[in-house]
């Protein structure tokens, strides 16, 4: 069964030998040490982890290293955290890594967490007192500016429950992930384990994911099917966003899977290699140049990034801007995510970000409301966001777009969609998830308008011609239109009888071919040549050729024929009038009735009296027309 215990995830964060790995056994009973190599040299080298239920709820505690070697490590083990607890030991006080430790936090956006003063029995209440008060300085003004600073001994118990309490009250004060929204789950850790197959653990940081759900492994986009679940060291039926999870996969080995890698509900996202972000340069960092190489690193997944600035040729310390990251690896990310930036050498911390769209494209000058649009995607507001990107997508904006680059839900896009409707800023076509497309009202309305313009310009040129084929008009309006808005645009213009559509040609409501006097006798001489010429029919150039219109106007008012059934065309160079047709199957009928159902050609062509040039292209068109079945080399009448 599923726990109904609130789920929080704690990181540890603090210097390397601060008693981070002790303190958290002390509180769980777990040492979250599990290497052979990591027992023996008394330090987390990897991600640790134990579980607590406390208060109704229950506590995932991810141990993180703190040398600096292993600082990948802790970033990775930083996806997901809600609380963080600080530890500082009390007898050497803030130390580098405790600094940046708490910069990663900062930057990751983590907004609760308490302070554990270990070691506390190791010195005098004088000393004690100093380094809290030194703790209280750093903190200020920050996100852990009010957290409790507790003095605890993972040696001798000491101060253990109030810690625990501490944290109880700032668990409380973490507000639940949504498991509504769709599943992923950035992988820290994968093995196998003997007779269930390989098992991928990380912290579920948004959704819920069940025994026999379809998942995707990411950036490779491979489809694989859940075998089971674990949460707490405990099998579930299904795990929620904000709990430590196990997943049991199959169709795959373990060694096909690594950290870095994210699984995620299937059929919604893409891997990335170029995002747009807003960064963040921690005070401490040097200046950041356009075009600077750093280690990125979100989730679990760790990369190099090259840094390309919107609006300046460099960053200073401390400042924050827009820019774009181009990355080396494929990478999952959603707007909204948050990442970390290192400096590429040294390796060290420098700042940070949140991705604002994960999907972007190469930079042009043309689009020149880029940073406009990035600018809104800061911000909060749904509908101003969706307002903005259908804008930036005249031809249409697809549903499943919007839902790749924000990870809302489409009821959720619908409904803002709808808002953005009433309001006339959105249009909606289509219904169905996979075919919805969105379209800026005023985008749709100028199509409207020149749809009708280019028939206007159709019909002045054409006289007479009865429409304009479709996808003759779908090409003049715009590059790149998509068929269902151009569907939508024409079922728009025909509802409000400004258009007619008649099979695959559109014409103006009301457009009717007018004749000059000399095309009507044209018109009538072409009918009148071929009816009098019975099924031995003369070459279509040859009766155009002898009209009062030129060569253009003589071919459309053939099709003009052809399009009112008063001539067929049986292939493209032979036309025959639809009398001559009628009476050649009143000739069949009679044959059928007097000499049976067979025919041959030299048969049909006694018959009719035409050679074998009118003959075989006659017969073809009667099989088309089912008047006649083909059997080797005769014809069944039907």
């Amino acid at each position: 069964m599923a726990s109904t215990l609130k789920g929080v995830i704690v990181g540890t964060a603090g210097h390397i030998d601060h008693g981070k790995s002790a303190l958290v056994e002390a509180l769980t009973g777990t040492h979250p040490d599990r290497l052979e190599e990591e027992k023996r040299r008394g330090i987390t080298i990897d991600l640790g982890f134990a579980f607590l239920e406390e208060g109704g709820v229950r506590f995932g505690f991810v141990d993180v290293p703190g040398h600096e070697r292993f600082v990948r490590n802790m970033l990775a083990g930083a996806a997901g955290i809600d609380l963080v607890m600080l530890v500082v030991a009390a007898d050497e006080s803030i130390k580098p890594q405790t600094r940046e430790h708490f910069d990663i936090c900062r930057l990751l956006g983590v907004a609760h967490g308490v302070v554990g003063l270990t070691k506390s029995d190791l010195v005098e209440p004088e000393r004690l007192e100093l380094v809290r008060l030194d703790v209280q300085e750093f903190l200020r003004g920050s996100f852990l500016g009010n957290a409790p600073i507790v003095p605890v001994s993972a040696k001798t118990g000491a101060g253990l429950d109030a810690l625990r309490s501490a944290l109880l009250a700032e668990a409380r004060n973490v507000p639940g992930k949504d498991a509504s929204r769709y599943f992923r789950l950035p992988i820290d850790r994968a093995f196998a384990v003997k007779g269930f197959g390989t098992v991928v653990t990380g912290t579920l940081i948004s959704g819920r994911v069940a025994a026999g759900d379809e998942v995707e492994l990411f950036p490779e986009g491979r489809r694989l099917r859940v075998r089971g679940v674990q949460s707490g060291g405990k099998a579930v039926d299904f795990a929620l966003a904000g709990q430590r999870t196990a997943v049991n996969l199959a169709q795959i080995e373990h060694t096909a899977v690594e950290r870095g890698m994210v699984l995620a509900a299937a059929g919604h996202f893409r891997a990335t290699r170029r995002i747009d972000a807003r960064i963040e340069l921690l005070a401490s960092a040097t200046k950041l140049k356009e075009r600077a190489r750093v280690h990125f690193h979100a989730g679990t997944a760790e990369t190099i990034a090259e840094i390309h600035l919107y609006d300046r040729a460099e960053l200073a310390p401390g400042q924050g801007a827009l820019a774009q990251l181009r990355l080396q690896k494929d990478v999952l990310l959603l707007r909204g995510d948050r990442f970390i930036l290192r400096q590429f050498s040294p390796v060290i911390t420098i700042g940070g970000g949140v991705v604002l769209d994960p999907l972007s494209m190469r930079p042009s000058r043309r689009d020149s409301g880029r940073s406009a649009f990035l600018e809104i995607a800061s911000g909060e507001t749904r509908d101003a966001l969706l307002a903005a990107m259908v804008d930036r997508a005249p031809a249409g904006l697809p549903l499943s777009e919007v839902i790749a680059r924000t990870g809302l839900l489409p009821s959720e896009v619908r409904e803002e969609a709808s808002k953005l409707g009433t309001a006339g800023r959105v249009r909606t076509i289509g219904s169905s998830n996979e075919a919805t497309l969105l379209v800026p009202e005023a985008a749709f309305g100028l199509l409207c308008a020149k749809a009708l313009a280019e028939l206007d310009r159709f019909h002045k040129a054409n006289p007479l011609l009865p429409g304009m084929p479709r996808e003759d008009l779908r090409a003049r309006l715009r590059r790149g239109l998509r068929p269902e808005t151009f569907r939508a645009a024409l079922e728009e213009l025909a509802g409000g009888r400004q258009i007619q559509l008649t099979g695959e040609l559109v014409k103006r409501a009301g457009a009717q071919v007018v004749l000059q006097p000399e095309e009507a006798r044209a018109k009538e001489q072409i009918e009148a040549a071929f009816a009098e010429a019975g099924l031995a029919v003369p070459a279509m150039k040859e009766v155009l050729a002898k009209l009062p219109v030129d060569a253009k106007r003589a071919e459309r008012l053939l099709q003009l024929l052809v399009r009112d059934q008063r001539l067929v065309r049986v292939t493209p160079d032979l036309v025959f009038h639809r009398d001559a047709l009628e009476r050649l199957r009143d000739m069949l009928r009679g044959y059928k009735q007097t000499r049976g159902d067979r025919l041959s050609v030299p048969q049909f062509k006694e018959l009719t009296g035409i050679t074998r040039k009118y003959a075989i292209p006659l017969l073809e068109f009667l099989d088309r027309e089912r008047v006649t079945r083909r059997a080797g080399d005769e014809r069944v009448i039907l």
